[in-house]
């Protein structure tokens, strides 16, 4: 058990951030430097680039969203990208995570299948 303010917890708990309403929990997949083409991106550029997360839990919505028919566009498990100034940067479990809402997305990467070459 280790002392914190208020009274003692375990050592071995983990912590699980809930977000509230429309806000999502991301947590941020390590960005890709070198692209396809073999194109080495630089780490200071004047615009970052889009980032890329998986989305590990997902708010209720807003309460007049269920009354219209709205639900929330992602779910736990998706990968989003995200602009670099999107939301907040909390530490939790010395796991760094971004909380921000859904409509500050980008959108959701999906596989889609590759067309057939034809061949000339």
């Amino acid at each position: 058990m280790t002392a914190v303010r208020g009274g003692y917890r375990d050592a071995r708990m983990r912590h699980q951030l809930r977000p509230l309403f429309d806000r999502v929990v991301i947590k941020e997949l390590e960005p890709d430097r070198v692209r396809h083409s073999g194109l080495l991106v630089p780490a200071g550029s004047n615009e970052p680039p889009p980032q890329h997360g998986i989305v590990l839990a997902v708010g209720q919505g807003i309460d007049w969203w269920q009354h219209a028919g709205v639900e929330m566009p992602v779910r736990p498990g998706d990968h989003v990208v995200f602009p670099a100034a999107a939301g907040t940067w909390v530490e939790v479990d010395e796991e760094r995570l971004l909380v921000c809402r859904v409509g500050e997305l980008l959108g959701v990467l999906e596989e889609a299948p590759v067309p057939a070459q034809s061949e000339p």
